[in-house]
């Protein structure tokens, strides 16, 4: 089938708009972060058991220019993931196959995954101030994706025109993209370390201990189901299940990391700092999955498009 380039240059630039409108979201997090004045311990007090979730309506109070601005990011992320949804559609619509046959495309599906995943927790928690940090890492993934791992819209090769690449790949991508949030999470509930003292401005180290776990829990079944439908297309394609490929091999120690963070955050004595650090772990062993594993190494799962 003939690659509709109209389609594919809309695409490219619904892509770019959702990176400029992410940029611009995340900036606006920043300045609320930055610019909102710290609860004092008595309002603190006031205010327990009653959490402003971002998106859901508040009482009734004049808010300050931060609240507002931290308000309009949130606004631009709900934007900005529509773009990026309209993006990844006209891609696939333009090469006539689902459009994640590429390390650009999969980068694409994977940071969508992340935004709405952040656009949910949103709603739950009181985070929106977080949203600068969660949006960090997505924005500098989709630059990278749109420049150093750009792939023109084009068929996939012999190997991943089965239907095997809608289920496998996108599972795999929604589930890691999701995956990306809590270890943001454990990261700053390691820097808050307890002490809700420390960092005053970010939410207390039981929200983000309980945003990292929940979201995690979520997760982590679709990233089970992503490895075991993953094994069993490759019996179809290669001959076996499991061949211990690279790619195969970080993703099963990243099921086990994942797996062993649920089983502390369970576990009395590791709940807690403990558990946050193998899930701080199991961020990074997700991040080098996606980077140096599709890079730098070769194997059957070698299909960056570069």
């Amino acid at each position: 089938m003939p690659v509709n380039e109209t389609l594919a240059t809309y695409s490219d630039w619904l892509y770019r708009s959702a990176l400029g409108v992410y940029f611009f979201a995340m900036a606006l997090y920043l300045v609320e972060q930055v610019f909102t004045r710290a609860p004092r311990k008595a309002e603190a007090l006031v205010g327990a058991g009653t959490p402003v979730p971002g998106l859901v309506e508040e009482p009734k109070r004049e808010l300050s220019r931060p609240e507002r601005l931290g308000r309009m990011g949130a606004a631009l992320t709900v934007l900005g993931a529509l773009l990026h949804l309209g993006s990844l559609v006209m891609r696939g619509l333009s090469a006539g196959r689902a459009p994640w046959g590429n390390m650009y495309e999969y980068m694409s599906l994977l940071c969508l995954a992340a935004v709405v995943m952040w656009i949910v927790l949103m709603a739950k928690f009181p985070i929106r101030r977080l949203g600068g940090f969660v949006l960090m890492p997505i924005v500098i993934l989709m630059f990278l994706g749109g420049t150093v791992l750009y792939a023109e819209s084009a068929p996939v090769q012999p190997a991943l025109r089965s239907y095997w690449l809608v289920i496998h790949v996108s599972v795999i991508s929604i589930s890691s993209g999701m995956l990306l949030i809590p270890g943001v999470a454990s990261i700053l509930y390691l820097l808050k370390d307890g002490r809700d003292d420390r960092l005053p401005k970010l939410p207390s180290a039981d929200v983000l201990d309980r945003m990292a776990y929940r979201t995690t829990v979520l997760a982590f079944p679709l990233f089970t189901a992503g490895i075991i439908l993953g094994a069993i297309w490759a019996e179809a394609a290669w001959g076996r299940f499991w061949g211990w490929d690279p790619k195969e091999t970080v993703a099963f120690v990243s099921w086990v990391v994942f797996a062993a963070y649920l089983h502390a955050r369970a576990t009395a004595g590791w709940r807690g700092r403990g558990a946050a650090w193998i899930n701080v772990a199991g961020f990074a062993l997700n991040v080098f999955n996606l980077f140096f594993i599709n890079l730098v190494t070769s194997g059957l799962h070698s299909y960056a498009g570069l």
